[in-house]
């Protein structure tokens, strides 16, 4: 690993000083809850959430069971795996299946997150049931999107006729959850029970990450044995100064504070797929009580002068692929830049636990518990409160458009909408008016509640593209509901630095699901006004533009709309 701070350079160091003093390795390594806060509920949540320290050696002793299970796997004639997750449960399985992909002679692994209708019937047809597969992986055992979808392929499969359905569900979980006990009564394949102090971002290493790992008939051992050789390097004696994961949090953690609190990504093709899983790790980690890194994923380097003085630059990539061109302009800017060179990607198994490391020790020169998540439930109560609305109605809440252009409507909530009245009912003034509220040291977020495919992804980063170029300010896309299990967390409990325009359109022809009296596609929409209720309630600045029946055409106009809003 490699720094180039400049002038921040000397607060790393003194950070680095003052950790050594406090004996910060020792005191880490024996999960001592000070480090972060000294209050008794704080306390008792970070003691229990720092098992993923010792879970490497842990899983290397249960590599040949996991193996065992995959063969199992494979001699059942099961061809595809589906794993339905989400956030810490579905994002270290994504950046596997995408870097390795499968193993030849071994099942394919796609990851659903969303509850969007188009992504499960895309899900659904990619597959044949009966040879397939499902891991329902979650730590509470509740998550209402993962049991949803676990109850709609339950049901799916039994209507294919699988004689014996329990057969296709294995269960990820901690012990004495609800799904515990669901897959129990279900007869599962199996069922795996993770350490109940590992919380939910900081698990890649534990069953969560390493059951799809080997069915996918990856080397786990080999991933496990980079994670343990960076843990030798950063032992409980090791000076703060050797640690390469306490140099990285030191310089995370103060770089925020000076302001260089977006942290950008730049990432090799092999490793592409890294950034969600980190981005995360960080967001939902240090975003709260109003502070923050926002971790900038999947933006395109740019020259620069589309920079704002707002930047941290992290190059991972592995030995032997190019750096990024754009990377020595930068620095010659003097942008700070972290350059981080792995062997191969075996050794992600090390990425993911450096990251763990550095994640935790930039919270405590942060200030803040790294391994609580405050505000991710408020959501989800908004959301069960539209739900409870259209149970009670047989409607979903429709406030009226501010404005409208072409097949896009333009909304937002009370506090918003009072701040963008000056703008009047032009779609493109209104536009215009919101997003230049981004000042210095501001962010743009992309909240596209839609089912990805590469066209619409393409249109959503022209999108992110013309708002940093034109702007200069940060940008990220997220696909709800995936990210209010990650960056969610940031955006209502860190800094009131966002702006935010959420995506939304039809979600089609409805998609029932069992047991509930509602939908996919009501679940999806009550989830996105929850958020923006509660992002406006909190006094964010948010709009909402919804795209009409055709979305790819919906995105066209609104990338039009948004070019025309900041000529």
């Amino acid at each position: 690993m490699q720094l180039q701070l400049g002038r921040y350079q000397v607060a790393v160091d003194k950070r680095l000083t003052a950790l050594a003093a406090a004996r910060f390795g020792e005191r880490f390594w024996a999960h001592d809850a000070a480090l972060w806060k000294d209050d008794p509920a704080h306390a008792k949540v970070i003691r229990n959430r720092m098992g993923w320290l010792e879970v490497a050696p842990a899983m290397a002793r249960e590599v040949a069971a996991l193996r065992g299970f995959a063969e199992e796997v494979r001699g059942a004639g099961l061809r595809h795996v589906v794993l339905l997750g989400m956030g810490g449960s579905s994002l270290c399985p994504e950046v596997l299946a995408q870097t390795f992909g499968a193993t030849p002679g071994f099942p394919d692994l796609r990851v659903l997150d969303s509850t969007s209708p188009e992504s499960v019937r895309a899900v659904e047809q990619a597959v044949t049931l009966p040879q397939t597969l499902f891991l329902v992986s979650t730590k509470s055992g509740t998550t209402t999107e993962t049991l949803s979808l676990q109850r709609y392929f339950q049901e799916r499969l039994r209507a294919s006729g699988v004689a014996h359905v329990g057969d296709h569900f294995v269960a990820i979980t901690d012990p004495q959850t609800p799904l515990e006990k669901l897959a129990a009564t279900e007869r599962f394949r199996r069922t795996f029970l993770n350490p109940a102090d590992i919380g939910g971002r900081y698990s890649a290493l534990s069953y969560f990450g390493l059951v799809p790992a080997a069915l996918l008939g990856l080397d786990v051992a080999a991933l496990l044995a980079s994670a343990q050789d960076l843990a030798a390097r950063c032992g409980p004696q090791v000076e703060p100064r050797q640690n390469p994961a306490f140099v990285l949090g030191a310089a995370l953690g103060e770089l925020g504070l000076a302001g260089r609190d977006k942290v950008t990504f730049v990432l090799s093709r092999e490793l592409a797929a890294f950034g969600a899983w980190v981005e995360q790790l960080i967001a939902e980690s240090t975003g709260k009580e109003g502070k923050g890194l926002l971790p900038v994923d999947d933006e395109p380097l740019g020259p620069p002068p589309v920079y704002d003085v707002d930047r941290l630059f992290v190059s991972i990539r592995t030995r032997g692929e190019p750096e990024d061109p754009a990377l020595g302009p930068l620095a010659e800017a003097h942008h700070p830049i972290v350059r981080i060179e792995i062997a191969d990607r075996s050794a992600l198994g090390g990425e993911f636990w450096r990251w763990e490391v550095a994640t935790a020790v930039a919270g405590a020169v942060l200030g803040v518990d790294p391994f609580d998540e405050p505000n991710v439930t408020e959501a989800k109560d908004t959301t069960k409160q539209v739900l409870a609305q259209f149970q009670r109605e047989g409607k979903l809440p429709a406030d009226a458009p501010l404005a409208s252009l072409g097949p896009l409507r333009l909304q937002a909530g009370p506090q918003s909408a009072a701040r963008l009245a000056a703008a009047g009912t032009d779609a493109v003034a209104l536009l215009r008016a919101h997003l230049r509220s981004a000042t210095e040291g501001d962010y743009i977020a992309l909240c596209a509640y839609l089912h990805r495919t590469p066209d619409r992804h393409g249109l959503l980063a022209r999108i992110r593209r013309t708002l940093r170029d034109r702007l200069e300010r940060a940008t990220t896309l997220g696909y709800g509901p995936r990210f209010l299990h990650s960056t969610g967390q940031l955006h209502k409990g860190g800094p009131a630095t966002g702006v935010f325009l959420q995506v939304t359109a039809p979600a089609g022809p409805e998609l029932p699901i069992p047991g509930a009296p509602y939908g996919f596609g009501t679940l999806l929409f009550a989830q996105a006004l929850g958020d923006l209720r509660v992002l406006d309630g909190r006094g964010r600045r948010a709009l909402r533009v919804d795209l009409g029946g055709d979305i790819e055409a919906g995105l066209q106009a609104l990338a039009r709309a948004v070019e025309s809003a900041l000529e």
